[in-house]
């Protein structure tokens, strides 16, 4: 009898990206394996972790599963599961819109996967479970990593704001922090195992420390990652204003492996906008944030969220939008035209913008930040950077020879393939010449390459024998993790 085999498929945030990782352990542990790469639908048992901040979210998971139906029809014993934030939000619609659907699972209960594949085998009806607070934080549930040398650490799930256009934190619950003991336990272990770089993950990353009391958490945290040693990059995503705090722009600047990077959803530069938004902060504070983040760590690249068009936005509130991305001078920016969420308050707010007018201020905010992070990439010229060699990072490495990977700011870098053998994971020294709106070149010699532990990690992990291909993400790629999140709706993965 062969082995059953699994494709998970993702969309959206990285929490979902982790979540993900987390099926695929349990259900390699329930004796699955992974589906050949390209196999689209054709596994005994397809999952669809679904977002529900994505634009036609819905429209786009019943699409996928009326493509599967004639092929479950085909294959008897095939079993299709459907969980994340469209799952927590729609319950028992699914089944009723999809009657083939073998299994419904929410946010809070991703642990029960292989249990309710097994009961709706057995049973021959369709399970749906949709816990209502968290049964157990991902990362203490069996894993199948997509790196060797980069891993995703949530510290925290659920969040605390209520922003006007975000349905996820009525997916997500309440904020509930992590130990702190826990997550430098699994920090330790994933380096034991060779892991170089970690992202530390949550809704609100930064009010890490308000479930347990301590609104200094989030940095001693981050100072507590600087004594890990193997441990040389720290990232985290997504803080909000709100919670950023003088200790923690202290602690990524004096921490050595916390890297000089961050994203900072802005989402609307207009004081009112943001009123609207139900975001607490207004631009004097977002801007006072980045002067300071610029001023302990002068290199730092900043990127945000911006959405164009939320109801009410008036073109003079647009102008104040232009005036924050001017000052603020953003690395990157991922710009959003507003669009209905339904059971958000901003969806049923009047003063809805014509799709005309959202669309043209799109194009001149796009615009504008393209020349920004034009002229932010080429101070990069000259500059002698170490770069983490990444897998699959650019399209067109293969017929330029080149290799891509990180900077420690986690700008792309396309740099000359060294003359030595070099992995995934290892490091190498080179000097940026040119620069463009979203990436480097390094066209000239490396000026020094240095094997590391990841990179072993990433040649023991590709000798092993493959278990068919990697889970069918929707972000990111496999490799490094992607260094933002890019999710419609202006929520990072708040």
């Amino acid at each position: 009898m062969s082995e059953k085999t699994y494709e998970v498929r993702t969309y959206g945030c990285q929490m979902n990206v982790h979540d993900s990782e987390r099926l695929s352990g349990l259900l390699e542990g329930a004796g699955y394996v992974r589906a050949p790469e390209g196999a689209d639908g054709d596994a005994d048992v397809v999952v669809f972790n679904t977002c529900a901040v994505r634009e036609n979210a819905d429209n786009k998971l019943y699409g996928n599963l009326g493509r599967l139906a004639p092929m479950k029809t085909k294959r008897p014993g095939m079993q299709i599961a459907v969980g994340g934030c469209l799952a927590q939000k729609d319950r028992d619609t699914i089944v009723k819109k999809a009657p083939w659907v073998d299994v419904v699972f929410g946010t809070h209960n991703i642990g029960k996967l292989p249990v309710l594949l097994e009961r709706a085998r057995v049973q021959e009806e369709a399970q749906v479970e949709i816990a209502e607070s968290l049964e157990a934080f991902p990362s203490t549930l069996p894993t199948r990593r997509e790196s060797a040398y980069a891993a995703w650490v949530s510290i925290s799930v659920g969040c605390n704001n209520t922003c006007t256009f975000c349905i996820v934190p009525a997916l997500r619950g309440k904020e509930k922090d992590r130990r702190t003991g826990d997550i430098l336990a699994e920090i330790e272990a994933l380096v034991s195992e060779g892991v170089s770089e970690i992202t530390l993950l949550g809704q609100n990353v930064n009010a890490y420390g308000s479930d347990i009391g301590d609104r200094e958490a989030f940095s001693k945290l981050l100072r507590a990652c600087g004594k890990i040693e193997g441990l040389e990059r720290v990232r985290f995503t997504s803080p909000h204003p709100r919670d950023f705090t003088d200790d923690v722009i202290a602690a990524m600047a004096e921490t050595p492996n916390v890297m000089p990077q961050l994203h900072m959803p802005l989402q609307s530069g207009s004081d009112t906008v943001l009123k609207a938004m139900r975001r607490s902060y207004r631009q004097e504070r977002f801007l006072g944030i980045i002067d300071k983040v610029r001023a302990a760590m002068p290199h730092a690249a900043i990127s945000t969220d911006i959405i164009v068009g939320f109801p009410g936005e008036t073109e003079e509130d647009f102008e104040q939008t232009m005036h924050t991305v001017r000052e603020a001078r953003f690395a990157q920016a991922f710009t959003f035209q507003y669009s209905k969420r339904p059971g958000t308050p901003a969806a049923t707010m009047e003063d809805q913008i014509p799709k005309e007018v959202v669309q043209e201020r799109y194009m001149r905010l796009v615009a504008l930040q393209e020349e920004i992070s034009w002229e932010e990439n080429k101070k990069q010229v000259g500059r002698t950077v170490d770069v983490m060699v990444a897998e699959g990072e650019g399209r067109k490495d293969g017929a330029t020879h080149r290799l891509s990977g990180r900077a420690p700011d986690n700008r792309l870098v396309h740099f000359t393939k060294p003359d030595e053998d070099v992995r995934p994971g290892d490091v190498v020294t080179v000097e940026i010449t040119y620069a463009a709106p979203h990436h480097l070149l390094a066209e000239g010699p490396s000026k020094a390459v240095r094997r590391t532990r990841a990179g072993d990690a990433w040649e023991k992990r590709t000798a092993e024998p493959k278990q068919g291909a990697g889970v069918l993400l929707g972000l990111p790629k496999i490799g490094v993790p992607e260094p933002l999140p890019a999710v419609t709706g202006g929520c990072s993965v708040q």
